[in-house]
């Protein structure tokens, strides 16, 4: 068929063609993508992290954000879910525009329903063709997204049906700095980030040191203060302290992401301010090795002795971010640096410094959690220290240091910096313990029921407490370790005459030799229930404001009557002097303004 010129198509033909082009252009999805939306889409969208992977029973009816009560802030975002997608481009940008469709005077003529002129002959005259007007555009590259794991909330149980609550040890704290970050900054973390464990493991109790051993139990319980008729029962452990000159040589390799995603002063630079910290903080004896990954891995600085103190400074003053993530490849050279200082009966531990966004190379997380469980079976442990908000990778960072048996901390400022790398470096630098494990025992006589409230991913299976090959987390020197249950006593616990209602077993490999466990059994004496909420010590207190504190932002079910405003009170009333102490009230403070002034406002609905 002939084709017409343009100047003699009817007008209605025009009309619809143009109506017609901004309906049908092609959407921005299938322009051709950029090469960093390629790998983004190249990745696995966290299968490995099923929720239904963790141990325990966690409740699967945990309410979710969108079904917390009325009235929630707005500013609380939705977390564990890729960035919302971009707004489509506006019409112009989609379609061609009609300037560029009506570019000849017969075709501005026709469009206005004017008779076609012929046009005089006009000489051939050789221009250059216009640019032609975008068809499509691609739609923004998203601006990164956050990912955390909602592990749910553990349920209520019967001690006559399962009176043994057991679970590893976690001194991690990373969930606590987040929050408070996020809040200090005028938001509500998302409730997927709040881990309960992490939120009462960061404040320093002041429980008493052990005696002999390697740690010592303390035991309490006060009527709770959030619930009527229930007690709040804590198990706390604390480890021993060791002095630096009798502290065990450390081999340290610094892991560094250098990716552009680390390009800005919360991250990159923070990150090489701590690892100064850190540094100073090391004796003769100790060592570094410094390595790198963005698009590709670099070794920095070889195993170096903290003799040459001057030499690691500069390698790390010299540390700058750009380029793209490949993990899994910073991981294996890491290993690599700290097999050429593996010494049996040295600390050996890989420091991982990262916002956690592998996004390029071999990044199955799989075989990253793999590597480390090789590594870590050699004697080389793995922590981790995050950097950084908005892509950041919170899930990622937790499972590697769990996997690494280390300690997984959060670094939003230089003052945390500080706390993590200078005042509490003795326990990421000395292991008192290895595999340690809890097993609670409710007597079915005593109480009615109970609940652990955290440590959900932590759970270990009532049979494998007694199982030395099943893997548990670590004890550092000056560790301390809370865990709080929400019990209900039967009358007969409160009348005394002698009986205990919870008995505590904690089970734990040395840090060196054998691979057999030792059992430390430690009894609730009746006298340590308080009668009162008030007559309960201020360590007591001051945790429950904590543990109240995180029930309400990760929206437990069991929380739903719980105020913001009854969480500040006790906090205020059992507070030490201690600055973390101090700050807790403020950030409390704050979360509930930013509740709209309702403070129950961020508490979800009951669980089916």
């Amino acid at each position: 068929m002939r084709t017409l010129p343009f100047a003699v198509v009817a007008p209605s033909l025009v009309a619809a063609l143009l109506l017609g082009c901004g309906a049908s252009a092609p959407a921005p999805a299938a322009s051709e993508p950029s090469t960093s939306m390629r790998a983004a889409a190249a990745q696995p969208m966290q299968p490995e992290y099923d929720a239904s992977e963790g141990k325990g029973h966690a409740s699967a009816a945990h309410e979710r954000a969108e079904d917390a009560a009325p009235g929630a802030s707005p500013a609380a975002p939705e977390a564990a879910a890729p960035a919302p997608p971009a707004a489509p481009p506006p019409a112009a940008a989609v379609a061609p525009s009609r300037a560029a469709l009506t570019s000849k005077p017969e075709a501005r003529r026709v469009q206005a329903g004017a008779a076609p002129k012929k046009a005089p002959p006009q000489p051939v005259v050789a221009a250059p063709r216009p640019a032609p007007a975008p068809v499509a555009v691609a739609a923004p590259e998203p601006q990164g997204s956050e990912t955390y794991r909602d592990y749910g909330v553990n349920p209520v149980e019967d001690p006559a049906k399962d009176r043994l609550s057991t679970f590893a040890i976690d001194v991690d704290t990373a969930s606590y700095a987040i929050a408070r970050r996020k809040i200090l900054e005028g938001a509500l973390p998302p409730y997927q980030a709040v881990r309960a464990e992490e939120f009462l493991n960061y404040f320093d109790y002041g429980y008493a040191p052990p005696a002999t051993g390697p740690f010592a139990v303390h035991l309490a319980a006060a009527p709770s203060p959030f619930t009527v008729g229930h007690h709040l029962v804590r198990v706390a452990v604390q480890g021993k302290r060791v002095p630096v000159k009798d502290r065990t040589p450390v081999h340290l390799v610094y892991l560094v992401d250098t990716s552009g995603s680390m390009q800005s002063p919360d991250k990159i630079e923070l990150a090489k301010k701590s690892l100064r910290m850190l540094t100073e903080s090391l004796k003769p004896g100790d060592t570094v090795a410094l390595c790198t990954y963005a698009g590709s891995v670099r070794e920095v600085l070889a195993p170096t002795g903290v003799e040459s103190k001057g030499k690691i400074l500069a390698a790390l003053a010299d540390l700058a971010a750009g380029g793209s993530t490949a993990m899994a490849s910073g991981i294996d050279l890491a290993y690599e640096l700290a097999e050429r200082t593996l010494v049996k009966g040295h600390v050996n531990r890989v420091v991982v410094l990262s916002d956690g966004d592998a996004n390029v190379g071999p990044t199955s997380h799989d075989e990253i959690l793999k590597t480390i469980k090789r590594a870590k079976d050699k004697g080389i442990t793995l922590s981790t220290i995050g950097f950084g908000q908005g892509n950041y990778k919170d899930l990622m960072m937790e499972q590697l240091a769990n996997q690494g048996d280390g300690n997984y901390a959060y670094i939003d400022s230089e003052a945390q910096a500080r706390r993590v790398f200078s005042e509490q470096v003795g326990g990421m630098l000395q292991v008192i313990a290895r595999d340690v494990k809890i097993q609670v025992e409710f007597d079915p006589e005593l109480v009615k029921t109970y609940r652990l409230i955290g440590y959900e991913n932590r759970n270990v299976a009532d049979r494998d407490f007694r199982n030395d090959k099943v893997d548990a987390g670590e004890i550092g020197a000056g560790h301390s370790v809370t865990a709080l249950y929400d019990v209900e006593l039967k009358p007969s616990a409160l009348r005394g005459g002698g009986a205990t209602p919870v008995v505590v077993r904690l089970r734990h490999k040395a840090p060196l030799g054998a691979n057999a466990a030792e059992e430390t059994v430690v009894r609730m004496a009746p006298g340590a229930i308080a009668p009162t909420f008030d007559a309960a010590p201020a360590d007591l207190r001051f945790a429950s404001a904590v543990a109240g504190f995180s029930e309400i932002l990760r929206h437990s079910p069991h929380a739903r009557s719980w105020r913001l405003s009854d969480v500040e009170k006790i906090a205020r009333g059992a507070a030490s002097s201690k600055g973390d102490q101090q700050e807790f009230i403020g950030v409390v403070r704050r979360a509930g303004a930013l509740a709209g002034g309702r403070t129950d406002a961020v508490v979800a609905k009951a669980a089916d």
